[in-house]
């Protein structure tokens, strides 16, 4: 069983405990590749970053020392591309759980670039790590007034096949807007008739996207993220976003993270 490793940093020329993981998730709380970056990487020279809870304002610090692999979470990891030469020389792999979305003609993703341009980052990145280390999440599926299952299966057909052999991997969640009171918020003030999947739904997408998958020779294995629905009899399985097996396969050689995987 994988536990938490301490060590002792430096700080203001006081010691002070910090964690020391060897496996770093970067972030699922904020967009680090596309915002922060530099930031980022500068702490990894550094060898520490520092973290204040929001809750109760207690300073914690989590040290690299130890770090051999990171996973990365992006809407926009272009940028990581200028820095994947440091973690080459410092040793550490990385996977990238990439959301490409295509909601651009309803315009409920401000802010992100074209579609054409997502893909094209998704090919570089593929290119430069392996198409098994960059994941593509569709996260979320949503249904609208103006987006059937129909529609978003065209969606999906269109990146699929952009995405065909540079992934293995497609990440997909339906959207439950009940339990998201901010994501609510923002469908309802900015009306977006959003519907609610239900079971039978569901079923449907995931039967005609495993068929979509076969039929167009993707060869993606398909998962969903964190939902309760089982449809492994559709080659579904439930996705771990910190996944064992493929920081396995991809650090093979390293004696000390394969120890702690066990």
């Amino acid at each position: 069983m994988a536990t938490w490793q301490h060590t002792e940093i430096i700080i203001e020329g006081k010691p002070v405990k910090a964690q020391a993981p060897l496996i770093v998730s970067a972030s699922r709380s904020t967009d680090i590749p596309a915002f922060y970056v530099d930031w980022f990487f500068h702490r990894l020279e550094k060898g520490y970053s520092a973290w204040v809870n929001p809750f109760n304002g207690v300073k914690s610090y989590v040290s690299y020392e130890n770090t051999r692999f990171i996973v990365f979470w992006s809407k926009n990891p272009r940028p990581l591309l200028d820095y994947l030469h440091i973690l080459e020389k410092r040793n550490i792999k990385c996977y990238i759980q990439y959301t490409l979305n295509d909601y651009d003609d309803e315009g409920l993703e401000k802010g992100v670039k074209s579609l054409d341009y997502r893909i094209e980052t998704f090919k570089m990145l593929s290119e430069r790590l392996g198409n098994e280390s960059v994941i593509w999440r569709f996260d979320p599926m949503i249904l609208t007034d103006n987006i059937s299952i129909d529609d978003l299966l065209r969606k999906v057909q269109n990146i699929g096949d952009q995405l065909k052999g540079y992934t293995e991997k497609m990440v997909f969640s339906y959207a439950d807007i009940a339990s998201y009171k901010k994501v609510k918020s923002n469908l309802e003030k900015n009306n977006i008739p959003y519907h609610e999947w239900n079971k039978e739904q569901m079923e449907e997408f995931a039967q005609r996207l495993s068929e979509m998958n076969e039929a167009r020779g993707w060869g993606f294995k398909l998962a969903t993220c964190c939902e309760e629905i089982n449809i492994r009899k559709y080659d579904i399985e439930p996705n771990r976003c910190i996944d064992g097996d493929l920081i396995t396969r991809l650090a093979w050689n390293d004696s000390i993270l394969m120890d702690f995987m066990k």
